[in-house]
């Protein structure tokens, strides 16, 4: 069974209920009817607004909703995880998120899942989570280059074109050589990795893109990721 991660740059139903064109997306992958999907909102300290939402949202797709909390009595964990179809985690704190996480094991409970053919998805800390490393505003005064899983290789960039510190930080960063490629994700927009590599940019707003982005002779370049082919929904 194929590996897959859908990485969400900014979007989907932590904004707006409307057409749910990236959810749709990320549950066809499945090829499941019914699909169990399972929320984890750690990132925003389980959130009820937003725990609320994603079953809205989700239910009215026909899947099988669940969610997992860490600030209340928390569920078994692995035998949980491994009844799923897919996995979606929310935006919010990054570096916290994944400081609980590994308290709790979580982070290699969702490898083997993931090896074993549970669609990972999640956007923003939910959609950097995945790479070697991400870019994230976890820090409130400034951005940084964060540790994250490493399931798949590479560093990523959410919200590229939504925030503006996040082109100049990854400009500096680039030109002072501390990373040497990012793979920056614009909003409404999603990377598909199938079998931990880029496969598909998903467009599911504003026709947004996928880049890589690097800095040669002093000049940033946006480019195409090699292999990766552009889908509007």
């Amino acid at each position: 069974m194929d590996r897959q991660i859908i990485a969400i740059g900014g979007g989907g139903f932590g904004r707006e209920i409307n057409e749910l064109k990236i959810e749709n997306y990320i549950i066809k992958q499945s090829n499941i009817k019914n699909p169990s999907i399972c929320f984890i909102p750690t990132a925003t300290g389980d959130d009820k607004d937003y725990i609320e939402t994603f079953y809205k949202a989700f239910d009215s797709l026909g899947c099988k909703t669940s969610h997992i909390d860490f600030f209340k009595r928390t569920i078994k964990l692995e035998e949980h995880i491994n009844n799923q179809d897919i996995i979606y985690v929310g935006g919010g704190n990054t570096k916290s998120m994944l400081a609980v996480w590994r308290e709790w094991n979580l982070n290699n409970i969702l490898e083997q899942a993931y090896k074993k053919g549970i669609i990972m998805s999640g956007v923003s800390a939910g959609a950097i989570c995945w790479f070697d490393q991400g870019i994230t505003d976890s820090f409130k005064d400034h951005q940084s280059v964060l540790p994250c899983l490493g399931f798949v290789n590479g560093i990523c960039c959410p919200h590229y074109d939504e925030e503006p510190e996040r082109i100049p930080f990854v400009k500096t960063t680039l030109e002072s050589g501390v990373i040497n490629e990012c793979i920056a994700i614009e909003g409404y927009c999603a990377l598909h990795l199938i079998n931990d590599m880029p496969r598909y940019s998903i467009s599911f707003g504003k026709n947004n893109d996928t880049h890589l982005v690097t800095c040669k002779n002093k000049h940033i370049e946006h480019n195409k990721i090699d292999g990766v082919e552009k889908i509007i929904l």
